[in-house]
């Protein structure tokens, strides 16, 4: 007797969705929605965005996951709504109400002179409702026992805020930011800075390193289309590092390169380019002062 639910044929695709993440759902269980849609045998995501943050979640398919740990690193760009008058114990809509206190009179003015204290290098505590780990243990599972621990400030960027709009209760912000930044804990920031407690409710991602959103690219357009119409979605392997150097494998190399072996090239010395056999990429490899074409990520395309 068969079963009704016949086994998934995994496939050896690559290549990078830049998926429209919805609300409700985690990280994870997006990206293997759409490792479900694509059949593929490995996928990986590029930053989480909590349950419920929506936005762009590039997927990593196959090969492209060599170099997902480069999006993890990168810029990312959110539109962000913060509500202001009380805080929440998770520092979204999310948790329960904590803390309360008047909102005072806001002026554009008044707005854009407190965000400016936030724009550049600065410091900031993680929330307790966060991955990061204490001991092994996130730190959200602490948070769940009503148990609070010190955290380190650590630094992080702001390269912009833009105020988008206000109301007498809420301020919504453009806010361009580095890696291991916290909207959370920024709009709560904010939020005292102006004299209030605050809470996000609402967290959209539209940008992450050079990718930018494509709102129409969500799970439920996946799945209208035939597997041909969404291997044609897919960008290149290496789009997540599209804007390193490339060079041509020296002539009979491609092989010896594919087998993890250095050959010489007549290059300027670089720590890390694309490699390519005419329009096909081989991999990421260092080029040496003494002009060595060194492999470092080998495709296996």
């Amino acid at each position: 007797m068969k079963s009704s639910s016949a086994k998934i044929q995994r496939r050896h695709i690559s290549g990078v969705f830049l998926l429209n993440k919805p609300l409700g759902i985690s990280s994870n269980a997006a990206l293997q929605k759409v490792r479900w849609l694509y059949r593929a045998q490995k996928a990986g995501h590029t930053g989480a965005l909590d349950p419920l943050a929506s936005g762009l979640l590039p997927i990593c398919l196959g090969e492209a996951t060599k170099f997902s740990h480069y999006l993890l690193d990168s810029v990312k760009r959110y539109q962000t709504t913060v509500f202001l008058g009380h805080s929440t114990t998770t520092g979204d809509v999310e948790g329960e109400r904590l803390l309360e206190k008047a909102v005072p009179p806001l002026t554009e003015e008044f707005i854009q002179q407190v965000l400016a204290q936030f724009v550049g290098d600065i410091q900031q505590v993680p929330p307790m409702y966060s991955a990061l780990k204490k001991e092994g243990r996130p730190l959200y599972e602490l948070a769940r026992k009503g148990i609070e621990i010190e955290r380190e400030a650590r630094p992080i960027t702001i390269e912009a805020i833009q105020l988008l709009s206000f109301t007498e209760n809420s301020i919504s912000l453009d806010v361009t930011c580095s890696k291991g930044t916290y909207i959370r804990v920024l709009g709560e920031d904010i939020a005292k800075a102006l004299g209030t407690y605050g809470h996000l409710t609402y967290l959209h991602r539209i940008k992450t390193g050079h990718f930018e959103l494509i709102p129409s690219y969500t799970i439920e357009y996946l799945e209208t289309l035939t597997e041909a119409e969404r291997e044609a979605l897919l960008l290149p392997v290496y789009s997540p590092i599209d804007h390193f150097p490339k060079v041509q494998v020296p002539e009979g190399r491609a092989e010896y390169f594919s087998r993890g072996m250095e050959s010489n090239i007549e290059h300027e010395a670089v720590s890390e380019a694309l490699v390519f056999d005419g329009e096909k990429c081989l991999g990421l490899a260092e080029i040496t002062e003494r002009k060595r074409l060194v492999p470092k990520r080998v495709l296996n395309l």
